[in-house]
């Protein structure tokens, strides 16, 4: 309601307020997220061929290894159509491409996505799968994952590509995941012909999402196949009875295993023997941005709410001027009932055929606010974090409180053991599945869990929560994980997001590349490792991954704090906590910071 001067008393889960010229606050804010513009994820041109025609073959790279190459082109009546055709391209694992029912990801089924793009042959391009080096068809040696040796083979591929009769010189290069990652790689080296990145969840920097905090993930081991799962594969062309295809298998197995490539190299500056290189630095886009960003070439972000590498797009996205993103409700590479291909389908034809479409004056940031977990809508703004966000913290209190002010000085800590032997029960968002694809669940009793009372009116939360957390432990180090989480009238509790660190690698230091909302960063560095002392309190200070959330009126916000997680991989806990305490006082208070967005 109205107050003197013109304020508006509004009451929030943080407590009452009074904001002066608050029409012209939200009003401000509204220009830069509002719904999104007509015609968003509906372009559709009619198609101009209705059939294509496929070779594949072997080209010989600079030192005689033989990738293998899969071309797909427009057709009319069987022949190859005339002509010449931009060309799109995905570095892939194999370049066998799944023609089924059009599917939204790694897992199938939705609307057309990432793996349908072949289909753009219909529209007048040329479609080329190339499996990298020793993946898949091809030949030679994996060399940890995304190399510069696959970096120099996408330049060599791209100007092999614009040479072609076939080809009218402008390329660009699609993939998400480990091809998402090879997409990126592909800028670094700034092909010439190169004009266009699609890229899905992919690392901007691999120690990130491989090592969130510190702390080994529950994927990333990559594709590291047996000659027999090799041999499933189709060959080439030329290649009937598979006798290259063996050749090339049987080269495979002397790539080193990435289980072991990823256990060499606890810190980001770690040398490994197994490749002879520091390779977290070797193998992260993030090192190369100058290149990417002096290459010109236009990237469009994807991501999802429910995959673990949504940060890595966000900070690709803040760091590479006019690259536009999309994040959506989805897992790791999928897009559900969104028709992901219509979406790649303008942003080529953009910038390969240079068509007039619309695409320049439309809003840079694509994502989906959702409300609760019942529904939600697509948004749009022009910049991220979004213009208007509102910082509001949280803070730990006795009762296992969340509240809107420091807990009194005397406040004593809570402590819990930390539990080593919790398991996620199946996920509550489409079939259980493995690696990239878990999802955060809540365990009663596996740790300490804060939450407030009913909210009195609907509340956004769209960025990059952060956890500032006074702790100490039993031992020389302890994993801690946050949850923030949505508790329902009913009880029921939903993860919406989490964070992690690794207390020893608990020193916060300034990121080399842009961070949203300057949320904190740890260089991780062998030299910043630093054990814990026993029962003495030290500042944890990490991002939760960044979500877009209504927690609806009536619902409560939880923060739940523990010492395990069960998606965690190789955790060795015989120099983890075995007690965690987590304090609250005023010398001490630990709080979660919130991006809270206005009506």
């Amino acid at each position: 309601m109205a107050g003197a001067n013109g304020e508006l008393k509004v009451t929030t889960f943080f407590g009452v307020r009074r904001i002066a010229g608050v029409v012209g606050i939200l009003c401000g804010f509204c220009a830069h997220a509002a719904q999104v513009t007509e015609g968003f994820g509906d372009y559709a041109p009619p198609p101009r061929y209705d059939d294509f025609v496929t070779s594949s073959f072997y080209l010989e790279l600079r030192d005689g290894v033989k990738v293998a190459v899969r071309v797909d082109r427009p057709a009319v009546d069987g022949e190859a159509a005339t002509g010449r055709f931009p060309i799109i391209w995905q570095h892939a694992l194999s370049i066998t491409v799944d023609r089924g029912a059009a599917g939204g990801g790694a897992a199938g089924g939705g609307a057309p996505g990432f793996r349908d793009l072949w289909t753009l042959t219909r529209h007048g391009y040329v479609v080329v799968q190339v499996a990298r080096r020793g993946s898949g068809q091809s030949f030679g040696t994996m060399r940890g994952y995304h190399d510069r040796n696959e970096a120099e083979d996408a330049w060599e591929i791209t100007r092999w590509l614009a040479r072609q009769s076939w080809s009218d010189g402008n390329v660009g290069i699609y993939g998400c995941s480990n091809t998402g990652d090879a997409a990126m790689h592909a800028a670094t080296v700034r092909p010439p012909a190169l004009k266009a990145v699609f890229a899905g969840c992919f690392s901007w920097h691999k120690y990130d999402p491989f090592r969130r905090g510190g702390i080994y993930a529950q994927w990333g081991t990559g594709p590291m196949r047996t000659i027999e799962q090799d041999l499933q594969q189709e060959p080439v062309d030329s290649d009937e009875e598979k006798r290259m295809l063996r050749q090339a298998a049987e080269e495979h197995q002397r790539a080193p295993s990435l289980l072991e490539l990823w256990q060499s190299m606890p810190y980001r500056d770690s040398w490994s023997p197994l490749v002879a290189s520091p390779f977290w630095q070797e193998g992260s886009s993030a090192n190369y941005r100058e290149q990417i960003r002096d290459s010109g070439v236009a990237v469009y972000v994807v991501g999802g709410w429910f995959d673990e590498l949504r940060d890595q797009g966000f900070i690709a996205f803040g760091n590479l001027p006019g690259a536009r993103i999309i994040v959506g409700p989805w897992k790791h590479c999928m897009n559900d009932d969104f028709s992901l291909l219509n979406e790649a389908h303008r942003f080529f034809d953009t910038h390969l055929k240079g068509l007039e479409d619309g695409a320049a004056g439309r809003p840079r940031v694509h994502y989906f606010r959702m409300n609760g977990t019942a529904d939600g809508t697509w948004r749009a703004a022009d910049e991220w974090p979004l213009t208007g966000t509102r910082s509001e913290t949280l803070y730990l209190a006795a009762g296992r409180a969340l509240a809107a002010t420091a807990a009194r000085a005397d406040t004593a800590p809570q402590d819990f053991r930390v539990r080593y032997d919790v398991e996620c029960p199946p996920p509550g968002r489409g079939p259980a599945a493995s690696g990239p694809f878990t999802q955060p669940c809540f365990v009663p009793g596996a740790g300490l869990s804060f939450s407030q009372p009913a909210l009195v009116e609907d509340t956004e939360v769209t960025g990059h929560p952060v956890a500032n957390l006074w702790v100490s432990a039993d031992a020389a180090d302890a994993h801690v994980f946050a949850y923030l989480e949505d508790v329902a009238p009913d009880g029921t509790i939903t993860p919406v997001t989490e964070g992690r660190l690794k207390a020893s690698l608990r020193a916060t230091h300034e990121a080399p590349w842009a961070m949203p909302g300057n949320i904190p960063w740890h260089r991780a560095f062998a030299e910043d490792a630093a054990p814990l002392l026993p029962g003495e309190p030290v500042l944890l200070s990490f991002d939760l991954l960044p979500t877009s959330w209504v927690f609806r009126r009536g619902h409560r916000v939880q923060v739940t704090i523990t010492g395990a997680d069960p998606r965690e991989r190789l955790r060795d806990e015989s120099g983890l906590a075995t007690r965690i305490s987590v304090y609250a006082d005023g010398e001490h208070p630990s709080s979660i910071t919130l991006p809270v967005i206005p009506e």
